[in-house]
């Protein structure tokens, strides 16, 4: 079944396309500790970004989680580990499109030898930033930071140095450990 083509082309950041900024304006790089192609956390090296710019409209989830998961799949990402790329990119794009009151967004992949990074930069013209919640059993909203929580190795919110504009960014380590749940092997 062939798959409905990205509402962007996906890019690479150093092609000489690079995403707008939520809002408009001259695309900034992201907050760099020292020089371009790192994300903010220092990752080191950044073997490939790829960068999604996309509509507040809902068929921007499905995008985004649809070209997450081809790229990881071309480059070799375990199932594991890009499944669970792909669902914490939904739940940051879907909370992106739920609460930032923007027209637009960017999606951001990073990938280094040992972990990937997902980013999503909004407008921020919502209520405040993402928070990470506990629902009760029977609210039908409030999960997808916990899931994000649960799947990463590590996320934050940020703001965006010189611009307005809010980033949720989360890392996945590319390999997977064994499961706690799951009995020592060779019993």
């Amino acid at each position: 079944m062939a798959r409905p083509p990205l509402s962007r082309p996906l890019h690479h950041i150093g092609n000489g396309l690079p995403p707008r900024p939520p809002g408009g304006g001259q695309a900034a790089p992201l907050p760099q500790p020292d020089g371009l192609g790192r994300p903010a956390s220092g990752l080191r090296p950044v073997t490939e970004t790829r960068a999604f710019d996309l509509p507040a409209a809902p068929a921007a989830v499905r995008s985004a989680r649809e070209g997450v998961r081809e790229l990881l799949t071309a480059r070799g990402v375990g199932d594991e580990v890009r499944d669970n790329a792909v669902i914490v990119t939904s739940e940051i794009v879907t909370n992106a499109l739920t609460h930032s009151a923007g027209d637009r967004f960017v999606c951001r992949l990073h990938l280094t030898a040992a972990l990937i990074r997902v980013e999503v930069e909004d407008q921020a013209l919502g209520r405040g930033p993402p928070v990470l919640r506990r629902p009760g059993p029977d609210a039908q909203n409030g999960r997808g930071l916990l899931l994000v929580d649960a799947l990463s190795s590590a996320w934050a919110v940020t703001g965006c140095p010189g611009r307005p504009g809010r980033m949720v960014w989360a890392e996945l380590r590319r390999e997977t450990g064994p499961s706690p749940l799951a009995p020592p092997r060779g019993e």
